[in-house]
């Protein structure tokens, strides 16, 4: 009996403590991400009374490059992906530079033009407050990285508005496979909290529940499993495009100035070749997508471009923001292509893209329901789970660890970095028949 009683007051106390700390989380993140969305609508503001303002390009992404390589280099990249690495490799602890550094980098890049999105910095600046709090406080890294979790739950929840989906999002995007259940109390709290400050203060978030979901058939059930494989390849092809253009910056020969210069030139030429419309974080097309409006065909092909180029070339920001873009327009082509519903397939696709690109289908299929209503759930689920399996074991967040092989017809380590994972499923195979045949006859005698 006093095992018992002792057994429950431990649990008790921990509950308290992990409340009281991510409540405090929650204001922190709510009241930054304000900053930041506030801070940055006036940058877009300012920034866009100029005339052909992203003929500034060049100059931003040379700003952003350079305050980010002398100040902060742990700033650099689109976010989330360096808090993913921060919590795996160096148990949550962030500089503090990266809070302001991020900031103003993404800013300056979103504000003239740069193809990137919001929730990154917003989840690197909530770790990054958080990883200082925990310090403040002398925590244990442990404690720490749960702390800089939860940062990122409540960043997700207080950018896009879906406290539930970034509390999950928080615990799901670290590893392929599974969640850490000792955080999900703290990450909800964390994101309910940072989401109701940001809306106290003036913050107004997109939800657009759907007005017509077809009833089921097993017609309608086919086809939004087709789209589900659909999604996952135009997953594929934004990882595969993003990580060529990340090869192509990493092995030029261009110095720290010049490649955000060649960056923002090609950037223009593209927008004077394909319009403004895949400048910037494009919500007034995710807006029309969904809204069933036509939308360009090849839009998502272009917003991977766009994007690809800006994050890898100078500029600052996340790519959830640009997923959801790709995602909607996708959708929409989609429904145009089959003479379906463009609106609900657009709301499909932006989930879909999620949870296939950043591995992550549990919290995509949730921020359906938040953005769009319940009655698309089950069609939602279906589709971000089929889009996540199609999309392999890559993702937009390399430093991802796998915990679970997406089948298990193939042999793949768990436990490692997806970057080297990856690095793997590319070593260069043998060309000849004879060569591959040796391999396997190889590889089989080893086993026995």
């Amino acid at each position: 009996m006093r095992e018992k009683l002792l057994e429950l007051s431990i649990l008790f106390i921990s509950v308290i403590k992990w409340v009281f700390f991510a409540v405090c989380i929650g204001i922190l993140v709510g009241v930054s991400t304000t900053v930041f969305l506030k801070s940055l609508d006036f940058g877009i503001s300012l920034a866009q009374k100029l005339p052909y303002y992203y003929l500034l390009l060049p100059l931003a992404l040379l700003v952003s490059t350079l305050i980010i390589h002398y100040l902060a280099p742990q700033a650099k990249g689109h976010g989330t992906e360096k808090v993913i690495e921060a919590v795996h490799k160096f148990s949550g602890k962030i500089n503090p530079l990266v809070v302001p550094i991020k900031l103003v980098a993404t800013i300056i890049t979103i504000s003239f033009g740069g193809s990137a999105g919001k929730e990154g910095p917003a989840a690197q600046i909530g770790a990054g407050l958080c990883s200082i709090f925990s310090d403040l406080l002398r925590f244990n890294e442990s404690d720490r990285k749960k702390l800089v979790i939860c940062g990122i739950s409540a960043g997700f929840a207080t950018v896009f508005g879906t406290p539930i989906a970034g509390a999950i999002f928080g615990v799901e995007v670290l590893f392929v496979g599974t969640m850490l259940y000792d955080v999900l109390l703290p990450s909800f709290v964390a994101g309910i909290i940072g989401y109701h400050v940001s809306s106290s203060l003036g913050i107004t978030y997109f939800h657009e529940p759907l007005k017509v979901v077809p009833t089921f058939t097993s017609l309608f059930f086919i086809t939004v499993c087709f789209s589900g494989i659909f999604f996952g390849l135009i997953s594929l092809l934004f990882i595969e495009t993003f990580r060529f253009f990340e090869k192509i910056s990493k092995n030029s020969k261009l110095n720290l100035f010049s490649k955000p210069i060649i960056g923002g030139l090609i950037l223009i030429v593209l927008t004077f070749i394909f319009s403004e419309n895949y400048l910037g974080l494009g919500l007034e097309t995710i807006k029309k997508a969904i809204e069933g409006e036509h939308i360009s065909p090849i839009a998502f092909m272009l917003k991977i471009l766009f994007t690809s180029i800006t994050l890898n070339f100078g500029g600052s920001g996340g790519v959830v923001t640009p997923l959801f873009f790709v995602g909607a327009t996708a959708g929409n082509t989609f429904g145009i292509l089959f003479g379906l519903d463009r609106s609900l397939f657009a709301s499909i696709g932006m989930v879909s893209l999620l949870a296939g690109a950043a591995n992550t289908p549990i919290a995509a299929s949730i921020m359906a329901v938040e953005l769009f209503g319940p009655q698309i759930a089950p069609y939602a689920a279906l589709a971000c789970i089929i889009s996540f399996l199609i999309t392999g074991h890559r993702s937009i967040y390399p430093s991802q660890v796998l915990a679970m092989a997406k089948s298990t017809s193939l042999s793949i380590e768990k436990g490692k970095e997806l970057r080297e994972i990856i690095e793997i499923i590319y070593q260069p195979r043998p060309k000849s028949l004879s060569a591959i045949l040796f391999q396997l006859i190889k590889k089989f005698f080893n086993r026995s």
